[in-house]
C-alpha cells in the first residue's frame, strides 16, 4: 500500500527534494499553505489539507490541521482492530510520514522591537499538536522535525520500503525534545513580560534546555555519577565546541578545570598560556611565542603545575609541544596543533588533546564566546546571574595614591587584574613582566591569600621585588597591603569601596606603593 506523507513546514530547507524522493516512491503527498504551493509550483502532485479534510482553512491559518481526519490518521494504531474499523467508518486515511517544523517563535522574539502581538502570532498550535500525535504513535508514524533527518529517512525508505522501529523511535524522541524546547522558549518569553509589556531580565519561570554530550566515568568523586551536557546553542569557541584529538576520556574534574583554563586564556590578545590546578590558575603568562609563554607560566608554580590543565590561545607548535611533553599534564587545549606537535604527543597516549576554535573578535568578553548568564544550584533552588564579563580598560582606572604608576606598571596591573578574575576568592595575584609570580586563592581571609601568594613565589625561587599585585576585592584593613609591600610589591590594583579605603590609601602612600581602583570586583566562588 502506498505511503501517505503530510508535509507542512515553516522552514522550507530541503523539503522539495524530500517531497520529490517520496513521490518517486509512490507516496501520496498532503500539504498546507506555502508548502503545498511550493510543491505544486514544482510539478509535484499534492493534495491540500483543506481538500483532504473537506473543511476550509480559516482564521488566518490558525485552524487548518486540527481535524479528526488529520489526527485520526496520525494516532490510529494499526495493531488495534477497533482503530482500523474507526478509520474505515469515518473515511480516515493513515498518515505514515509527518514532516513539520514550527513557526519561528525563537527567531521572532530575538529580533529587536518584537511586540507581544508578533510573538503571539508566531506561537504554533497545529504544528506541535500534529507532532505530538505522530510522536506518540511512533510505531506507525515517522515524524520529522528537522531537515537534517530527511536524507537518512529517504534512504531507508528506498532500501526497505519502510522505516525501522529504531528510526521511528529516535525520530519520536527528537520530536518530543523539539516540542519541549519550543514550549520552554514560549514560557520563558511570556513569563518575563512585565505588567507594562516590557521584558524583565529574569522570567518568572526559567526553562533551560541542555543536550547530553556524554556520560562520564564518575563525578567529582568516584562514588558520584556524572554526565556532560551542553547548551542547545553553545557559544562559539566555548569548551563544549571542542574536539578531542587523543587521550583518555575526560573526567568531571578535567572538564571543570579545562573550562577555567580556556576561559582565562581567551582573555588575552597576545600569545598566552594558562596552567590550572583544581579550578585555579597556578601559572599564567604572555610572551612572543607559545613556547615562551609556557616556560614563563610554568615557573610560577612548578609543583602545582604537575598534573595540571594547560591552555594556549595560539597554535601549539613543535617547540611548545617539546616543553609541555616533559611534564605530566592531564589536558592540553589549543586552537590548533601542528603536525610536529601531534607527533610528539603520540607517545603520550594518556594526554588528552582538545582542539577548540577561538571565537571571532579580540580580547573582549562579549566577543570571546562567553555565555551571557551564569547559574549555580543551591539545594532545591537555582541562582541565576549575568556572567562576569566586565572588560576593564586603562581609562577606567582611578589612581588614588600620591605615586603614579608607570606605563610598565599599568601593563602589569592590567595583566594581574585579568588573571585575578579567574582565581577563586579571596584572590591575590603577584605579577611582573607578563607572568604570574605568586597566586593566593580561595582563602577565607584576604590576608592569608596575600601571605600564601608570597610564600609560593619564594618556593618557586621568584623575586617579588617591583611586582604588581591584583586583589579581586577591596582590602578591609591595611594589614593586607603591608604584606604585599613587605614582599616587594610596588603597585596594586583593587576595586576599592571599603569603609577603610582612606586607611589603605594612606598605608600605600606610606610604603611608597602606587595604587589604582577599578570600581569593580571579581568575586569567584
Amino acid at each position: 500500500m502506498a505511503l501517505t506523507a503530510l508535509l507542512s513546514v515553516s522552514d522550507k530547507t530541503g523539503i522539495l527534494e524530500f517531497a520529490r524522493g517520496l513521490h518517486a516512491l509512490g507516496a501520496q503527498l498532503l500539504s498546507t499553505g506555502g508548502t503545498a504551493k511550493l510543491l505544486a509550483d514544482n510539478g509535484l502532485p499534492v493534495t491540500e489539507v483543506a481538500e483532504h479534510t473537506g473543511f476550509p482553512e480559516m482564521m488566518d491559518g490558525r485552524v487548518k490541521t486540527l481535524h479528526p481526519k488529520i489526527h485520526g490518521g496520525l494516532l490510529a494504531r494499526s495493531d488495534l482492530p477497533e482503530h482500523v474499523a474507526a478509520m474505515q467508518q469515518h473515511g480516515i486515511t493513515r498518515i505514515d510520514i509527518l514532516a513539520v517544523n514550527l513557526y519561528p517563535f525563537e527567531a521572532t522574539v530575538a529580533k529587536p522591537g518584537c511586540t507581544l502581538e508578533d510573538a503571539i502570532e508566531n506561537i504554533d498550535i497545529g504544528g506541535p499538536a500534529m507532532v505530538r500525535s505522530a510522536a506518540k504513535n511512533w510505531k506507525d508514524v515517522t515524524v520529522l522535525t528537522d531537515a537534517a533527518q530527511y536524507a537518512a529517512v529517504l534512504d531507508e525508505l528506498k532500501a526497505n520500503g519502510k522505516t525501522s522501529d529504531k528510526t521511528r523511535f529516535a525520530c519520536s524522541v527528537a520530536a518530543f525534545n523539539r516540542i519541549a524546547q519550543y514550549d520552554a522558549a514560549i514560557s520563558n518569553y511570556l513569563s518575563a513580560l512585565d505588567e507594562d509589556g516590557t521584558l524583565a531580565e529574569y522570567p518568572a519561570q526559567m526553562n533551560s534546555t541542555f543536550v547530553k554530550v556524554q556520560d562520564l566515568r564518575y563525578g567529582e568523586n568516584s562514588h558520584q555519577t556524572a554526565a556532560l551536557y551542553r547548551d542547545l546553542f553553545p557559544a562559539p569557541g566555548s569548551l563544549v565546541t571542542g574536539k578531542q584529538l587523543q587521550g583518555k576520556e575526560l573526567s568531571y574534574n578535567n572538564i571543570a578545570d579545562a573550562d577555567a583554563a580556556w576561559e582565562c586564556v581567551k582573555s588575552f590578545d597576545t600569545p598566552a598560556c594558562v596552567i590550572v590546578k583544581h579550578a585555579n590558575p597556578c601559572g599564567v603568562a604572555v610572551a612572543g611565542t607559545a613556547a615562551e609563554a609556557y616556560s614563563k607560566a610554568f615557573k610560577t608554580d612548578p609543583t602545582s603545575a604537575f598534573g595540571g590543565i594547560i591552555a594556549f590561545n595560539r597554535e601549539v607548535d613543535g617547540a611548545a609541544a617539546q616543553l609541555v611533553a616533559k611534564q605530566f599534564v592531564e589536558v592540553l587545549m589549543a586552537p590548533y596543533f601542528s603536525a610536529e606537535a601531534l607527533e610528539i604527543f603520540k607517545g603520550k597516549v594518556n594526554v588528552r588533546l582538545l582542539q577548540i576554535a577561538l571565537p571571532p573578535g579580540g580580547a573582549r568578553p562579549w566577543d570571546q564566546g562567553r555565555n551571557a548568564g551564569d547559574s549555580k544550584r543551591v539545594g532545591s533552588g537555582l541562582l541565576l546571574q549575568t556572567a562576569d564579563n566586565h572588560f576593564l580598560k586603562k581609562d577606567d582606572l582611578k589612581v588614588v595614591t600620591t605615586l603614579q604608576p608607570s606605563a610598565q606598571q599599568l601593563d602589569d596591573l592590567m595583566f594581574a587584574w585579568t588573571v585575578a578574575q579567574y582565581v577563586k576568592s579571596n584572590a591575590i595575584v603577584f605579577c611582573g613582566g607578563g607572568m604570574t609570580l605568586g597566586v593566593g586563592a580561595g582563602q577565607m581571609s584576604r590576608l592569608d591569600s596575600a601571605r600564601i601568594a608570597s610564600i609560593k613565589a619564594q618556593h618557586a625561587g621568584l623575586t617579588l621585588q617591583g611586582s604588581a599585585v591584583a586583589s579581586d576585592a577591596f582590602f578591609p584593613f591595611r594589614d593586607g597591603l603591608d604584606v604585599l609591600a613587605d614582599a616587594g610589591a610596588t603597585c596594586v590594583i583593587q576595586p576599592g569601596g571599603s569603609v577603610r579605603d582612606d586607611e589603605v590609601i594612606a598605608a600605600a602612600n606610606e610604603r611608597g606603593i602606587a595604587m589604582v581602583f577599578t570600581g569593580v570586583r571579581h568575586f569567584r566562588h
